[in-house]
């Protein structure tokens, strides 16, 4: 058994998921319990050099987190052939041309999502990189969710019979920063650097409609801009020029239709910030980031409904909690891990840039419908 180093260069980590996800969580956590264990025996060990544009901030990070190595050069990073792999989790304006500075290097490519603004953007990229005969991916995080675990494993042991709808509600009220700070970077509410919730978020959706249930291949949406004013980091008050709601009807392969209420103008009730809801013939289940419940149809009551009274049963007691059967990481952890044996083993990869670019053809699509004002056909890529 040996430990092979696999160099990494981590781009743009000192955001608040970049930091705690990426770094701390995935990365480094691998390192601390001494490497990624290959089907071989032999132990990746991850060893990351910390990049960024600001001296100070990089600098910080990696003493608070024991990391050796950091610069603020990225052309001399992506020089070393040291480091294998390159990992973006800055702006989303700038990620395709830093990928296609990594991929001109002959480096790997792990991105966060959106990997590029537009669709065929995307695609050349995914194009790049086969052409350079780079691995690539991007972060699918959400799949690895211990609610979503649990929705995947009813769906591989026949629990829901005939999928018959699927629905997500996501969001929560961020403030404006008018009289309380918003919890959101304002960079989210302008287009020029990369804002807008449908391109936030939607390629989540995608990837998750893909891994769950089945591929989209139509979608109508309306989208819509809830709060026009904000007030930035700086205390500068800013027009709101991207949608911060969007509400989309899909059409799934099989039959299947899926329902997407995404807001960031939303107080929440609802059992968590993002619900999945996956109806079936055979059974019905709504998962949260963590937890799940189930109603099997030979548990489904028959209710009666008297309008005159009030209701007396205790409808959310009718659902049965999904148990914890599988030991779960943190999700961005398994996420890493994932690709990382693709990377070294060759293991599957189901985040490729292609599967990015199909996050990219559902944003295309609801914007498309929103501005025409009708369904949009999204055939299959690749």
């Amino acid at each position: 058994m040996a430990t092979r180093r696999l160099g990494i260069i981590m781009h743009g980590v000192t955001g608040r998921i970049g930091t705690n996800q990426h770094l701390i969580n995935s990365v480094l956590a691998i390192r601390k319990e001494g490497g990624l264990l290959l089907k071989n025996g032999d132990r990746l060990m991850p060893d990351p050099i910390l990049v960024g544009r600001n001296a100070e901030k990089v600098a910080a990070l990696a003493a608070s987190t024991g990391v050796a190595r950091w610069s603020t050069d990225l052309d001399a990073a992506l020089a070393d052939p040291g480091d294998e792999l390159f990992f973006d989790s800055a702006f989303t304006a700038s990620r395709p041309g830093l990928a296609r500075r990594a991929i001109a290097a002959g480096k790997h490519l792990y991105l966060e999502k959106p990997v590029a603004p537009t669709l065929e953007e995307a695609l050349a990229l995914h194009a790049a990189a086969e052409a350079a005969g780079v691995k690539h991916a991007v972060v699918q995080d959400k799949l690895f969710l211990p609610g979503l675990t649990k929705l995947r494993l009813l769906r591989e042991q026949g629990f829901f019979g005939k999928i018959l709808t699927v629905k997500i509600d996501f969001g929560w009220w961020v403030f404006d920063g008018m009289q309380v700070p918003a919890q959101r970077s304002s960079w989210n509410y302008k287009k020029a650097e990369g804002g807008g919730l449908v391109l936030d978020m939607f390629p989540h959706w995608r990837y998750i409609l893909d891994g769950l249930i089945g591929r989209p291949t139509a979608v109508t949406c309306h989208i819509r801009t809830a709060q026009a004013q904000r007030r930035d980091e700086r205390g500068q008050d800013f027009a709101v020029d991207v949608e911060d709601e969007a509400r989309a009807l899909l059409e799934l392969e099989g039959g299947i239709v899926g329902e997407i209420n995404a807001s960031w103008a939303n107080r929440v009730r609802r059992d968590d910030l993002l619900t999945i809801t996956i109806e079936g013939t055979q059974g019905s289940a709504v998962a949260g980031l963590h937890r799940c419940v189930a109603q099997a149809l030979g548990t489904t009551p028959k209710p009666g409904w008297n309008v005159d009274v009030p209701v007396a049963q205790d409808l959310y007691a009718q659902w049965a909690p999904v148990p914890d059967v599988v030991v779960l990481k943190n999700s961005y952890r398994m996420a890493w891990e994932a690709f990382l044996r693709h990377l070294a083993e060759d293991g599957p990869n189901t985040a490729s840039l292609l599967a990015a670019a199909r996050g990219l053809q559902l944003v295309q699509a609801c914007h498309e419908s929103h501005t025409a004002r009708r369904w949009v056909e999204m055939p299959a890529l690749g």
